[in-house]
């Protein structure tokens, strides 16, 4: 039951509440604006002896603001909101854990756990990765989504985007963001993409996570390795 749907009586304190992190922005011409979070929510649900608390749908996506429908938090905003959320919900909650679905939010998230780890407190994150993914909008996330929720997904609209090594875009996604390099919003090449790929995919990053949150081993950086 997720924890929104608790009474407070209900609330069991040893159980780790996992919170969905996503963001809110363009996922090129066939995907939906909530895609971070849609990957986030179908992770967090499948923890063993997790709580499912509410999404935090928002996130720091400044280098999509180029495209309409995005809404970006920034950094700030969102490393307050983790630091509080962190600090309020350790008060009852054994444990924390951050399922991020966003790459732009990493250095914010792993700067707010890192303080509340310094305060004591029993925080971590996970990613929502597996080996070999595309960055962005690409086979990777539209195989996702077909899986999870196909009747959102335009796949008569999709486009292949850039497909250069995201390490060779960085210095140009810094300065001018994703649509200075991709002017349709992805990093990655859709065509081919499957509901069953989506499926392997999924139960690879579960299974991965699973095992990481079971050991509860966070490295320098707050993620459950």
């Amino acid at each position: 039951m997720p924890l929104g749907e608790h009474t407070c009586s209900q609330v069991r304190r040893e159980r780790t509440v996992a919170v969905p992190l996503g963001a809110f922005e363009q996922h090129g011409p066939h995907l939906p604006l909530d895609t971070d979070t849609r990957i986030a929510e179908a992770l967090a649900r499948r923890l063993p002896g997790t709580v499912l608390a509410p999404s935090i749908a928002y996130g720091a996506s400044g280098e999509h603001e180029g495209f309409p429908g995005t809404i970006s938090i920034g950094s700030d905003a969102l490393r307050t909101i983790l630091v509080e959320y962190g600090r309020s919900a350790c008060r009852w909650a054994e444990r924390v854990v951050f399922v991020n679905g966003h790459g732009g939010n990493l250095e914010t998230l792993i700067s707010a756990v890192t303080l509340l780890r310094y305060e004591g407190r029993e925080v971590a994150w996970l990613p929502c990765a597996v080996p070999g993914a595309d960055a962005h909008a690409g086979r990777t996330e539209t195989s996702l989504l077909l899986c999870l929720s196909p009747e959102v997904v335009d796949f008569a609209r999709a486009e292949v985007g850039n497909t250069d090594p995201i390490e060779e875009l960085l210095p140009r996604l810094r300065a001018g963001g994703v649509a200075a390099v991709a002017p349709n919003g992805g990093l990655g090449d859709p065509r081919g993409s499957t509901a069953a790929e989506g499926a392997a995919i999924l139960a690879q990053m579960c299974a991965r996570s699973v095992a990481a949150l079971g050991r509860w081993q966070p490295n320098s950086n707050g993620m459950l390795a």
